[in-house]
């Protein structure tokens, strides 16, 4: 990660958020408030922003001409399907080749799914090398490689399991489902990850915009749990009982996943003013909605 100068701006800026109807874009464009003049885009559902297709080099480059943001965050994705390599890959220098033609500064949302897994303690530092086993997170490496090309002064953020929104998220709502029947899930006991909650995501996304990084960061919350754990905190935060939770080993899942995608996020605690929480605090504690302080 690199810095280029001292942060100097301190008045509203244009900020464009890609995938604004999403879960994490809308995080942003919540907890952005007055700080920011935002437009967000969205894709296939409805919203107050311009429609976009990422894929659409032409089209993405005519509206980032007219709006001439200051910061794009870049969280359009996605996790599956035929065109997914389309929008994690092409949809990202897209992106990136047009901010970086008005001079604005990029944020790319990128995963802990770019590593492999095979770490046995620890998580993964900004400086390991990221040798992704899924499809999704091969995608997502050559979305990032494609990225630092178009735009070499891009920041990407590494970040992981996303909860606690303007809703339950696709992680909880499987918990929630698996409780009431609606889906046959067991969790996996030997996969871990750092859960962040989604407005301190949001928060640590747009501090960092207003600072002149680039490179690799990784931002994620301070617990390294299961998802078995991550499940069980979920169903007691909404009153249920997570002994009723199915468990199951990813090793014997195929296709292969990754098992532990721990994050150091020692880096960006160093530079946020407020790093991001535990899930294990924030769950137990409560989640703020959008406008209260997270701390």
């Amino acid at each position: 990660m690199r810095g280029r100068g001292e942060e100097r701006r301190t008045q509203p800026g244009r900020l464009l958020i890609t995938g604004g109807t999403g879960y994490l874009g809308r995080a942003l464009a919540a907890w952005a408030g007055q700080d920011w003049d935002i437009m967000a885009t969205r894709h296939t559902q409805p919203g107050p922003g311009p429609a976009l297709d990422v894929r659409d080099d032409a089209a993405v480059g005519r509206l980032v001409e007219h709006l001439r943001p200051e910061v794009v965050i870049h969280t359009a994705y996605l996790q599956s399907g035929e065109q997914m390599v389309d929008v994690n890959v092409t949809g990202a220098a897209n992106v990136a080749q047009a901010a970086a033609s008005v001079g604005a500064r990029l944020i790319h949302i990128s995963t802990d799914f770019v590593f492999d897994g095979r770490r046995e303690r620890g998580g993964y530092s900004e400086d390991d090398a990221a040798v992704p086993i899924t499809d999704y997170g091969r995608a997502k490496l050559a979305g990032e490689r494609a990225v630092a090309g178009a735009a070499p002064d891009a920041l990407i953020v590494r970040t992981s399991l996303i909860y606690g929104g303007d809703g339950p998220g696709p992680h909880e709502l499987m918990v929630l489902d698996a409780l009431d029947g609606r889906r046959d899930v067991a969790f996996f006991s030997d996969e871990l990850r750092c859960p962040i909650l989604a407005a301190e995501l949001a928060a640590a996304l747009l501090e960092l915009a207003r600072r002149p990084l680039s490179g690799t960061l990784h931002v994620a919350g301070a617990d390294t749990v299961s998802r078995l754990e991550f499940a069980r905190l979920v169903a007691l935060r909404h009153g249920r009982d997570p002994a009723l939770l199915r468990s199951a080993l990813s090793a014997a899942a195929r296709p292969r996943r990754p098992l532990n995608c721990a994050l150091d996020c020692s880096r960006a605690a160093g530079l946020l003013t407020a790093p991001p929480r535990g899930v294990r605090a924030v769950l137990g504690a409560g989640m703020p909605s959008a406008g209260q302080s997270l701390h």
